[in-house]
């Protein structure tokens, strides 16, 4: 359970706010069901993503971009089911908010009251700057993602480390602080070098948090099927992998098939009796 002061208390951009201005580090991670949710909202996690992330983790897409609104909304209201603290940020997937201001702004609405989200996030940096405020303006907190995006990848030649040189650098600087301009509370830096996001970190008012980042930001998020080690496919550099929840499903579903197979399960204490006369009188009422 957690730690907190106050973990039932449902934490608002304003909180997140303060945490950083206090110095106090922000921890996120992503969760996709009703029970990830709770266990990473009583494990005292400060904020958690529904990220479209889950269109790999969870619903087997090769990468993001066939994410829709109809899973991203799915998930969203599984997860603010099951969370009373952290803050859930729903995320936009790719071509929901791409065309014009006024679908983002829609999409936004949905998995801001619909979904229950507490704030909304997409990934983009300047040129997206007037749909980001858009959405403020519209009464959603606004979180955004810059550095490297993972829906547009293909576009900056895969999987690659962001603002390594010094123009490059730059735009990433631009990108954190256009999305402040346009009113977001918090910023996810994505692989980018940790000098870099030092400096972001150090000219902005709001959050940043990092993946692939360093320890300069104000937070750090994971995907929750990377932190446990629940996918296979690949790991990024950037991941520490906390348990190997793969291997331990694995060995307990192993160990369910073999116990079927030698007769093992269901024991004694799993099964259900009736009283010994009862069990004459259905076999002689049934013919037995």
């Amino acid at each position: 359970m957690s730690s907190h002061p106050d973990a039932t208390k449902k934490l608002l951009s304003a909180d997140l706010l303060k945490m950083r201005a206090d110095g106090e580090k922000i921890s996120m991670i992503t969760a996709y069901s009703y029970p990830q949710g709770m266990i990473v909202d009583q494990a005292g996690i400060d904020i958690i993503l529904v990220g479209d992330s889950l269109g790999m983790v969870e619903l087997g897409y090769d990468d993001t971009v066939p994410v829709t609104m109809d899973e991203m909304l799915m998930h969203t209201k599984a997860v603010t089911r099951a969370v009373k603290r952290a803050h859930v940020v729903g995320d936009l997937p790719f071509m929901s908010y791409n065309i014009s201001t006024e679908q983002a702004v829609t999409n936004a609405g949905i998995l801001y009251k619909n979904g229950g989200a507490d704030s909304i996030k997409f990934e983009g940096g300047q040129e997206y700057a007037n749909v980001a405020s858009a959405i403020t303006r519209a009464g959603i907190p606004f979180f955004a993602h810059i550095g490297l995006t993972p829906q547009t990848a293909a576009m900056m030649g895969g999987f690659k480390v962001q603002g390594k040189s010094l123009d490059a650098a730059k735009a990433v600087l631009d990108d954190a602080l256009a999305m402040q301009d346009a009113g977001a509370f918090a910023v996810i830096l994505e692989a980018i070098p940790q000098q870099l996001a030092e400096i972001i970190t150090e000219k902005l008012d709001i959050c940043t948090v990092g993946i692939g980042a360093g320890p300069q930001c104000s937070g750090q998020v994971l995907v929750f099927h990377d932190l446990l080690g629940l996918f296979k496919k690949f790991t990024p550099k950037f991941v520490k992998v906390y348990a190997d929840m793969y291997s331990a499903q694995m060995d307990a579903v192993s160990e369910y098939i073999k116990d079927v197979k030698e007769v093992n399960f269901p024991a004694a204490e799993h099964s259900f009796n009736m009283k010994k006369e009862a069990v004459e009188e259905l076999k002689n009422a049934l013919g037995v």
